[in-house]
């Protein structure tokens, strides 16, 4: 209670009796002796309670302007100010890249800047009226596919950055362009709304045309809807200039583009739904890192549940139990933290160097599972040199925060899509077991891969259910001389169909041991007997 409260104008105690006064001043004296950072984690967790937060990741074709249109968004919303803009500009002007000033905001180190090309996902933080934004800067060449990959696994919802200028597009889009392959890991990995930005409408061979912002429109739709995208209920295309910002905090004015009527950039997002998660449910959280300060401390996006101070957890697949000790929300220490949340949490009883990205913190009464093989139905969308998916084929599988080479070691059945749409049973017969498939396919298999790496059943848990196949290959430029090339490419993307269950895993691998022993005997008393048989012969 406040003193001006006990006390009357002249500082009399005209309103309170003595015992009053004493039980309020022993109030006070708790309160005030009270640790100080407790009072500043209940406001902190007071205010994550208030927003909602969303994961938003950037992703386009290389230049379609995405590290500049989220430099504008933190320029907009106030977490850059005008000195370091300026700063930029000029570091910008030295090496005769005018233009990519803004971009500097979200490409923070010298290679970046040096290349205009963003390598690593870049992570910046930005709050609307209602929200509470993550933007994750995925980059956009096809050379850091795995990093774009790593960046959308974290991700709610999707802004597909599309470049207006004349040819731009057309690169993007056209065969081999990144526009397609992003769409379709975007859709993969469980971003479930996309925001399609065309960009730099204001460019002189564009200048907010609208015949060239419909063409660009009506080549996207038919290719999102067959991205498995609902076009009319989590597709939102806009207008913007990421370089001027215009179309991005506020809606434009007339006199700039004449036929826009729709909101703008910060109006979408900030009205934007993404699923719910659940916050009672078992504890998932994918480990994208790890580091030492003071003790052990890892980083993820918390796909499920919630995590407390004082908890106590699993991390799989290694099967150790640790202490939480601490959380962090952005640069805020808080108590607990929910699902969709950007987490660094430390715990105890595990050291730096045993966890690996990949890894899983989990409930201890409801932990992840770990497998070595699992069933998956794949579609295959473009096999490298026409190449034909047979038992054999290796790839690089990318399931939440995992990267593991694996390999198909069973083709179980091929779905015939097209027959099974059909409602009569009678004549939906639409499996039967391959020896191959080739483009286009859609077949369930069965997928080994050397380590243990915590997955779940797609039907259970959709976020660490999905999955991405990438291969590499090569192809023949003839110059001067012959010239070999690599090429990466997402070839299929998947889902996990079914798992083996660990007691039967366990039992069949006893057998095998047993049998094993066995053979083993036989086979040495077979040829102790055939030695002394010899030694007497």
């Amino acid at each position: 209670m406040p003193i001006s409260g006990m006390l009357g104008p002249e500082g009399q105690c005209d309103f309170l009796g003595v015992n009053d006064i004493q039980s309020s001043l022993q109030s006070l004296e708790l309160k005030t002796n009270a640790p100080a950072h407790e009072d500043v984690q209940m406001v902190a967790d007071e205010e994550e309670e208030e927003k909602r937060h969303i994961n938003l990741v950037f992703i386009g074709h290389v230049d379609a302007g995405k590290s500049t249109a989220g430099g504008q968004i933190l320029f907009l919303s106030g977490q850059v100010d005008d000195r370091t803009i300026q700063k930029y500009e000029k570091e910008a002007k030295d090496k005769s890249r005018e233009s990519w000033y803004m971009a500097y905001i979200m490409d923070t180190n010298e290679e970046e800047r040096l290349k205009g090309k963003t390598v690593e996902v870049g992570r910046a933080h930005f709050e609307t009226e209602n929200t509470r934004f993550t933007i994750l800067d995925a980059p956009g060449h096809k050379s850091y596919v795995p990093n774009m990959i790593s960046g959308a696994s974290q991700a709610d919802i999707g802004v597909l950055v599309i470049s207006a200028r004349k040819g731009e597009f057309e690169t993007g889009y056209e065969r081999g362009g990144q526009t397609r392959e992003h769409v379709l890991l975007a859709k993969t990995l469980g971003v479930a709304k996309l925001v399609v930005v065309i960009n730099k409408m204001d460019e002189p061979t564009v200048q907010w045309s609208k015949e060239r912002y419909d063409e660009i429109e009506g080549k996207m739709i038919p290719f999102l809807r067959s991205s498995g995208y609902n076009v009319k209920k989590d597709v939102q295309f806009l207008p913007i200039s990421g370089l001027c910002g215009a179309n991005m905090k506020t809606r434009m004015d007339k006199s700039i583009c004449s036929w826009w009527n729709g909101p703008c950039l910060f109006e979408i997002l900030d009205k934007i739904e993404v699923p719910l998660r659940d916050p009672k449910g078992p504890v998932r959280l994918p480990i994208i890192d790890k580091y030492k300060d003071m003790g052990t401390v890892v980083m993820g996006k918390l796909e499920n549940g919630t995590i407390r101070e004082g908890d106590s957890l699993l991390v799989m697949p290694n099967k150790t139990h640790v202490k939480v000790t601490g959380i962090n929300l952005d640069e805020k220490k808080v108590r607990r933290a929910g699902p969709n949340e950007n987490v660094r949490v430390k715990v105890s009883g595990i050291e730096e160097e045993d966890i690996m990205a990949g890894f899983v913190l989990s409930s201890v009464a409801n932990p992840i599972g770990a497998f070595t093989e699992f069933n998956a139905q794949l579609q295959i969308l473009e096999l490298l040199d026409n190449a034909i998916f047979t038992a054999g084929y290796k790839a690089v599988l990318h399931i939440h925060s995992v990267v593991e080479e694996c390999e198909i070691v069973d083709l179980i059945e091929e779905i015939d899509m097209k027959k099974a749409k059909v409602t009569d049973p009678k004549k939906k017969k639409t499996k039967r077991k391959p020896l191959f498939v080739k483009n286009g396919a859609v077949v369930v298999c069965r997928v080994q891969v050397t380590n243990l790496i915590c997955i779940e059943k797609f039907s259970d848990f959709p976020q660490l259910g999905r999955f991405t196949l990438r291969t590499e290959g090569k192809y023949t430029c003839y110059m001067e001389d012959t010239l070999f090339v690599f090429l990466c490419k997402t070839i299929a993307v998947g889902k996990v169909v079914d798992v083996p269950p660990v007691g039967r895993r366990m039992k069949w691998r006893c057998l095998e041991i047993g049998f094993g022993s066995i053979l083993l005997g036989v086979l040495k008393d077979v040829w102790k007997l055939e030695f002394s048989w010899g030694l007497t012969k």
